[in-house]
């Protein structure tokens, strides 16, 4: 299995987010630090504030945030919001081949089951968790030079 770049960029952004904490992030500068498109970012930026992981403050001074706080953000979260689908094999996709065995197939159980253990792995890992490993974050995605922009106060 191998996750799309959107899910890459998502917890990205969200490190980002999570490392600038305190101060808006704007999608230009991330887009700069992570040497990614606008235009990608924005793209992923919609599915995540529909799940409430980042919040959009609009306006001249406007930016995103972390929707919650870094250590209740889960790669798990990240993944099921931006991945379309966890079909391991085609046998997984409801109506896609026609065989005797998908009800009692050894290799569909054992994916199964190893797609269970690699959510349960995601679950244990937070945004948090990421920036923390990371004690120079700041400094890597060029948030050290850059004014601070205090985020607005959350309603």
């Amino acid at each position: 299995m191998r996750l799309t770049k959107q899910t890459n960029y998502a917890v990205r952004m969200l490190m980002y987010c999570a490392a600038n904490e305190g101060n808006l992030s704007r999608i230009p500068e991330i887009a700069k630090a992570y040497g990614v498109s606008e235009l990608f970012l924005f793209k992923i930026l919609q599915p995540l504030t529909k799940a409430g992981l980042v919040e959009t403050v609009r306006g001249r001074n406007g930016g995103v945030r972390l929707g919650r706080m870094a250590d209740k953000i889960t790669l798990f979260d990240v993944v099921k919001v931006t991945e379309d689908s966890f079909a391991m094999a085609e046998c997984f996709e409801d109506g896609a081949v026609e065989c005797p065995l998908v009800d009692s197939c050894g290799l569909n159980a054992a994916l199964r089951r190893a797609l269970n253990a690699f959510f349960d792995v995601l679950t244990e890992y937070t945004i948090d968790d990421l920036v923390k490993a990371r004690p120079q974050i700041n400094f890597l995605l060029g948030l050290d030079d850059l004014p601070p922009r205090l985020a607005a106060a959350r309603v």
